[in-house]
């Protein structure tokens, strides 16, 4: 799996990101790009294993990175990395898996992917996430869905619907006849 995952991260072009041509644009600021390197150097030296990606191109670019195993306790398996870094961890059971993705402080959204969807939607249930993407990657967003954190990921909803109704102020005017 990982290395498949690794075949995928390793053909996605980087570049500017309202080029049809790129599949990822840059990071918002070059200290986002040193964080990333941190994170993704700690998570090296404390013994994951880097299957593709782990080089900054440039002053606000990563490489897409695939680190198999990478310590539960290190920044890139605790903390919402927002850069290309995937981390890849094997499990002989389900419900380890679900345990550890329910035991971060953060929970945005999730990606189960399986041939069995009964099993994934199992999966699905159980996962402490605002939303959670079968078979697809957790950039899947249309306007209607609700985009939301929980635990400390995020402040309140996002999307249409939920935003128009953050910026409204409701005022109500009774006349006695």
């Amino acid at each position: 799996m990982a290395q498949k995952i690794a075949d995928i991260a390793s053909k996605q072009v980087v570049g500017d990101a309202i080029s049809e041509d790129s599949d990822l644009g840059p990071l918002i600021l070059p200290k986002e790009t040193d964080r990333i390197e941190a994170w993704v150097g700690e998570a090296i030296n404390e013994g994951a294993t880097l299957i593709t990606g782990g080089k900054r191109i440039n002053e606000v670019s990563y490489e897409p990175t695939v680190l198999l195993n990478p310590s539960k306790s290190s920044k890139v398996s605790t903390q919402e990395i927002f850069g290309p870094v995937v981390c890849v961890y094997g499990y002989k059971d389900i419900n380890s898996a679900i345990e550890d993705a329910n035991s971060l402080d953060v929970s945005f959204q999730s990606a189960v992917f399986s041939d069995d969807v009964s099993l994934a939607m199992d999966v699905a249930k159980k996962l402490e996430a605002s939303a959670v993407m079968i078979n697809d990657y957790t950039t899947f967003r249309v306007d209607w869905m609700p985009f939301a954190g929980r635990k400390h990921s995020g402040y309140g909803i996002g999307g249409i619907g939920y935003t128009m109704r953050d910026m409204l102020e409701h005022k109500m005017i009774v006349i006695k006849s």
